[in-house]
């Protein structure tokens, strides 16, 4: 049987692994603070503040966007660290 050798060592895979996992971390920090935002914000709500939905609302939405971007880069240097097959 022959011996591949492993591409887990190639420098490109590597970096992009790295890029991969800190641009995860960062998407559960964000999504974490989402959640955080929209429990603060029902409870403000609930108790009769109806005024820091609007503002909670666009705030929720641009950290959307940030993780929605983040993750169409992960899917890049994702497809672009992988070796051609």
């Amino acid at each position: 049987m022959a011996h591949r050798p492993s591409t887990r060592n190639i420098p490109g895979q590597r970096r992009g692994l790295t890029a991969i996992d800190a641009i995860t971390a960062l998407i559960v920090i964000l999504l974490v603070t989402q959640i955080w935002l929209l429990s603060a914000t029902l409870d403000t709500f609930l108790a009769g503040h109806p005024e820091t939905a609007l503002p909670a609302a666009i705030v929720s939405g641009v950290l959307c966007a940030a993780c929605l971007a983040m993750y169409g880069f992960v899917r890049r240097v994702d497809r672009d660290s992988r070796p051609d097959s």
